[in-house]
């Protein structure tokens, strides 16, 4: 069992940098492709970035620019980075954790955290 906990949301303007931690209980992390995905009010949930057990990373298409993800596995932790904050970046950011990276690409997850709230003011 992996318990996932996000932290890292708030209120935050426009042009604003956050830096979104995603830690997991457990002594198999390294061993999971982790992922990032968000929920925007009155949307679907939608995948903002994966990255698998190696560090490789994919990005949805509309997210390279902005969007970071990287691991720390000494730490058991998930990051995500975002930069130049919009007010359409408003949403729950969830991370997820499958061993298939794959499956991480269509929100197949075995593990999901409960979310951190991000609110950007324009």
């Amino acid at each position: 069992q992996v318990q996932l906990v996000e932290s890292g949301g708030g209120l935050v303007q426009a042009g604003d940098s956050l830096r979104l931690s995603c830690v997991a209980s457990g002594r198999t992390f390294s061993r999971y492709a982790m992922g990032w995905y968000r929920q925007a009010p009155g949307k679907q949930r939608e995948l903002v970035a994966r990255i698998s057990s190696g560090g490789s990373t994919n990005y949805a298409d509309s997210k390279k620019e902005r969007f970071t993800i990287s691991r720390d596995n000494a730490k058991n932790t998930v990051y995500l980075q975002i930069d130049s904050l919009k007010p359409e970046d408003t949403a729950d950011y969830y991370c997820a954790a499958n061993d298939d990276f794959s499956a991480l690409r269509v929100g197949l997850a075995r593990y999901w955290g409960q979310g951190t709230q991000v609110a950007v003011s324009s």
